[in-house]
């Protein structure tokens, strides 16, 4: 099978592999197409390992159909589905573990679903897993129109939380809001933390999702109400910060946040398990609908990549690799 690897020195290759062989409760996925994330990015410039036992493989969420399985899980052969894995989505062929895997409904395209198990997964535990997220809390979530901003805009917007985004234009603002985010900050020309407050009365928001780290992390701490929740997710503007610990203290603050993919296959599984009881019937009605900003052919993967390292694209990139 074709497959993408990152070749050591920043770039991309593609390179002829076996096709993997699913073990115990595993299945394996005919790849038709599989979602392109920063982490992704990283991997590919050696500055985030795959955990050990994952494929050297790039791609953390992939669909297509299910060919064969492992022992347990042979009730999904046949089947359409989008899974959440821990490398070896950008191929023809990936295992996955069938406890992350969720079947794909008619409402909605492969190219749609492989968009999917990341970010979701991603939202739904940082935002209402760790961040406790309830009816009528502000939320502040920075990187607003990438993918995991538009579907914290999208779950948002359903589950009663009232969003204010960051963004880098006043042209992404603009997207942000006819997306339906309350309140969108041009962080180039605004002082994020200001705009926080004028929008909120002065009371600040309940939670933050923040994938940006570094000296945001005080900056987000005065944007919190009493009682608010920090959750981190990314650190991209770096992996340390000063803060005052006293006002944690005073205002009775939580810092908190995850990754997905150092997590055990029964973590994953219990996540999926959620988001398929909580969040999947909206995606089956189509109340919700995943935001896919451009498709790639499988051999043009490292376009895929310049335009997500550009921060120009608005929702989700896909790399289509079979039809």
């Amino acid at each position: 099978m074709r497959a993408v690897v990152a070749d050591g020195d920043g770039r991309i290759a593609i390179v002829d592999r076996p096709l993997p062989h699913p073990g115990p409760g595993e299945v394996l996925i005919k790849v038709a197409a599989a979602g392109v994330n920063r982490p992704d990015v990283l991997q590919r410039r050696g500055m985030y390992p795959p955990p050990p036992g994952a494929p050297d493989i790039l791609g953390l969420e992939v669909a297509g159909a299910v060919v064969t399985a492992g022992e347990g899980a042979e009730a999904l052969v046949g089947d359409k589905v989008c899974a959440l894995v821990a490398g070896g989505g950008y191929a023809e062929y990936c295992a996955a573990p069938a406890g992350t895997c969720l079947r794909v409904p008619e409402a909605i395209s492969l190219v749609e679903a492989a968009a999917m198990p990341e970010t979701l997964f991603t939202v739904w535990v940082n935002l209402f897993e760790r961040g406790f997220a309830a009816d009528g809390d502000w939320v502040l979530v920075h990187g607003g129109t990438s993918g995991i901003g538009t579907m914290a805009i999208a779950l948002g917007k359903l589950f009663g939380l009232k969003l204010i985004v960051t963004c880098g234009t006043d042209e992404k603002c603009a997207r942000a809001t006819g997306l339906g985010a309350d309140a969108a900050i041009n962080y180039r020309t605004q002082d994020f933390v200001e705009e926080v407050h004028r929008v909120t009365d002065r009371a600040g928001v309940n939670i933050i999702i923040d994938m940006v780290g570094g000296d945001y992390v005080p900056r987000n701490l005065a944007c919190l109400a009493e009682e608010g929740r920090h959750v981190s997710i990314a650190v991209q503007r770096g992996a340390s910060a000063e803060i005052q610990i006293f006002d944690i203290m005073r205002r009775r603050l939580t810092l908190t946040g995850s990754t997905l993919r150092t997590r055990s296959v029964e973590e994953k599984g219990a996540l999926a398990q959620s988001v398929y009881q909580h969040v999947w019937p909206l995606f089956e009605s189509g109340a919700v609908r995943v935001i896919v900003h451009q498709t790639f052919p499988l051999p043009h993967a490292a376009e895929a990549h310049r335009l997500m390292e550009s921060s120009a694209h608005v929702g989700k990139i896909v790399l289509q690799v079979q039809s």
